[in-house]
């Protein structure tokens, strides 16, 4: 188990998603015109600290102090994604195992969690959300997040983790992530590979939304035929990386695989939580 605390796992697994020269993102060398990768190490700094204050309190009420930390931070939303995930998973006891244990979490949320939830949504005010007829994040509260959850499943991945018990986070992320800090020689290359593993198997929910399921569906023919072409630190590999990168990046930023970066967070997460990934980190230089 490692011997960082939770708050300190969530501060590293932002900073390390946010440095990664993943495509379509922020990262050190490529900033969005409302956001930039100062924007996502401040927030990071800032809510770590604020998550191990609130290690007792409910999981809505931890997200919604997250939220509105980042926001007087920073004035913008960062990590409304990364927090819907990591928080239920950071209040799993540190002495039992998440996968198994993260649905018990989840089955104690109550009526106050989603008025919670649901306000830190609002105070994030991220893109893309989009109107529906059911459990509009503009309209009352749900009784019931899990069953608010299960309908925007298949139109949010971060929803569908709260449907499925995360089964996306613990039988892809995590075990992708691992065999990529195994196999890539920095761990930030291995980030990246797993960001456009994720790309290709699950086509980008927050793309989708933004563009359009067929925009979304290409991205991920995109992201496929990278893995197709050799391995990270192929030259071919390379310039597949730039192009999508270039491609991504073509609309103003509105293909930006947000839903995806939120994935690989999480994953960092669980890693660093359960020790896969431990000091010293093995970062390469960024150029």
């Amino acid at each position: 188990m490692s011997s960082l605390s939770l708050g300190q796992c969530f501060t590293l697994a932002t900073i390390m998603e946010a440095t990664a020269p993943k495509p379509g993102n922020v990262h050190r060398g490529s900033d969005f015109e409302d956001l930039s990768y100062p924007d996502f190490v401040v927030a990071a700094s800032l809510v770590g600290p604020r998550l191990d204050a609130d290690a007792a309190l409910p999981v809505g009420q931890t997200i919604l102090h997250a939220v509105q930390t980042t926001r007087v931070a920073v004035g913008t939303n960062t990590n409304l994604g990364t927090l819907l995930l990591v928080v239920p998973l950071a209040k799993v006891p540190r002495d039992v195992p998440l996968a198994s244990n993260v649905g018990a979490v989840l089955r104690r949320l109550t009526r106050e969690d989603a008025r919670q939830v649901y306000a830190a949504i609002l105070h994030a005010n991220p893109g893309g959300m989009g109107k529906v007829d059911e459990a509009d994040v503009a309209a009352e509260p749900p009784a019931d997040l899990i069953a608010a959850m299960r309908l925007a499943a298949e139109r949010d991945r971060v929803a569908r983790q709260y449907a499925t018990d995360f089964a996306d986070i613990f039988e892809t992320v995590v075990p992708l992530m691992a065999a990529a800090v195994e196999q890539c020689p920095d761990l930030l290359a291995a980030i990246v590979h797993v960001h456009v593993q994720l790309m290709a198997r699950f086509p980008d929910s927050l793309i989708a939304r933004r563009c359009g399921k067929e925009v979304a569906a290409q991205s991920a023919i995109r992201a496929q035929r990278i893995l197709d072409s050799g391995k990270p630190g192929d030259d071919v590999y390379d310039y597949g990386l730039s192009d999508l990168d270039f491609w991504l990046r073509a609309d103003g930023h509105r293909r930006n695989p947000g839903t995806t970066a939120d994935l690989v967070a999480a994953g960092l997460f669980v890693a660093l939580r359960d020790g896969i990934i431990k000091p010293p980190f093995r970062l390469a230089r960024l150029d």
